[in-house]
């Protein structure tokens, strides 16, 4: 392989192994040809004085992502490298791990299949959302697992309004809602009662959070379905949440839309994607 090839690294904070864990990395990757660059909490387990902001990895244009955290750390590092082909790597050093599948036993493993041009890439498309604020587009995001619409503290329902391809569904009160994808479907969607979606299948869930009615069920609709959430009543503190890690308040008369995105994540795996090994393991499926 090229000796220009460049490897992007991000990591979880406050994992104190890490720094071991890097110091390993960086010299496996500097002996097989490779340059890093570090976002801020790599470069603070390296003492590297060098770090890059993961919103400007991009711009480096690396061959791979390293992740090394859980799946909190792989949906930052989606979001920064939503708009580009970059494989991510991602090395689950947290407790679930539901995207992050690969073991730190397996990484190098994994680095010299992918060297050898015999890792396995598995695409994961992802949903964009724009938040509609007096007629006007406000905010806009690709996600990789959902986008929840939910109240804070204070414990009173808010009122939505939902459709499906402009065609009305329901109006009613709940704790909030979870539009997800097939690989978010594991996510909060899952603790909301709503189904497992295979990665594979095109299409998205939506989730209503503890309904008043107990007949509004979570729907599953076509990938290239356009949902729009209406905020018609909605106390303070409610939020619009971007894969569990960006948020903004929402205030009464916003609309929220989700569709597919154009773009997808590319996951780097040693071998094709087992989704019943990970809820076996990790979710005891089958177990007495």
């Amino acid at each position: 392989m090229s000796s220009t090839l460049l490897a992007a690294i991000i990591s979880k904070p406050q994992k104190p192994e890490l720094a071991g864990i890097l110091r390993d990395l960086v010299s496996w990757l500097e002996s097989h040809g490779y340059k890093y660059v570090l976002d801020p909490e790599s470069a603070v387990y390296l003492g590297s004085s060098k770090p890059v902001p993961r919103p400007e990895l991009p711009q480096y244009q690396p061959n791979l992502v390293i992740v090394l955290g859980g799946d909190g750390t792989l949906l930052a590092a989606a979001r920064a490298f939503a708009r580009t082909t970059t494989p991510i790597l991602s090395v689950n050093l947290g407790s679930l791990g539901f995207l992050t599948e690969i073991p730190l036993s397996d990484l190098y493993s994994t680095l010299q299949a992918w060297c050898d041009n015999c890792a396995e890439v598995e695409l994961r498309r992802m949903m964009h959302a724009e938040l509609h604020r007096d007629g006007q587009l406000f905010q806009q995001w690709d996600a990789l697992n959902d986008v929840v619409v939910a109240k804070g503290a204070i414990a009173r329902m808010a009122d939505f309004r939902v459709e499906i391809d402009q065609q009305f569904v329901a109006t009613f009160r709940a704790d909030g809602i979870i539009v997800s994808t097939p690989t978010g479907s594991t996510a909060y969607n899952l603790a909301a009662a709503g189904p497992i979606v295979m990665p594979s299948v095109n299409a998205m869930v939506v989730t209503p959070i503890c309904p008043h009615l107990l007949t509004i069920r979570p729907i599953v609709v076509p990938g290239d379905s356009t949902i729009s959430i209406d905020v018609e009543g909605v106390p303070n503190e409610t939020y619009l949440t971007v894969d569990g890690q960006e948020a903004v308040s929402l205030r009464v008369a916003d609309k929220i839309t989700c569709c597919r995105s154009d773009y997808s994540v590319s996951l780097l795996r040693l071998h094709p994607n087992g989704l019943f090994n990970v809820l076996r393991s990790k979710l005891k499926w089958g177990e007495r």
